[in-house]
């Protein structure tokens, strides 16, 4: 994968997480505990919405860190190399996800 457009990739991807937390900060806020303006019923709905908006927000820093750490790569000129056993990481492979750190060798033996 050309290092350019895999950078180009990975910044498009950070804007679009940036969207997604914006748009989800409701979602997290907490959940009203006051039983006159809010259903039992609702309030479960709510705690819910807001326990996936949690995870979700969990998942993008994770991904978010992953995508820091790949622009580091590229900044440092190891942007496709594999992590841990420093060989190449397969060209499909980056195409799905230019954030992987590694082969497909070392990312089963990781489990």
């Amino acid at each position: 994968m050309d290092e350019e457009d895999a950078r180009k990739r990975l910044q498009a991807r950070l804007v679009q997480l940036e969207e997604e937390e914006r748009i989800s900060e409701a979602d997290r806020a907490p959940v009203s505990l006051d039983q006159e303006s809010v259903g039992r019923l609702s309030r479960i709905d709510a705690m819910q919405v807001q326990a996936m908006a949690l995870a979700a927000q969990r998942r993008r820093r994770a991904e978010k860190d992953r995508i820091a750490a790949a622009l580091r790569r590229l900044d440092e000129g190891e942007f496709g190399d594999c992590s841990t056993c420093g060989e190449r990481i397969a060209e499909g492979r980056l195409q799905h996800d230019p954030s992987v750190a590694l082969c497909i060798t070392c990312a089963s033996e990781r489990g």
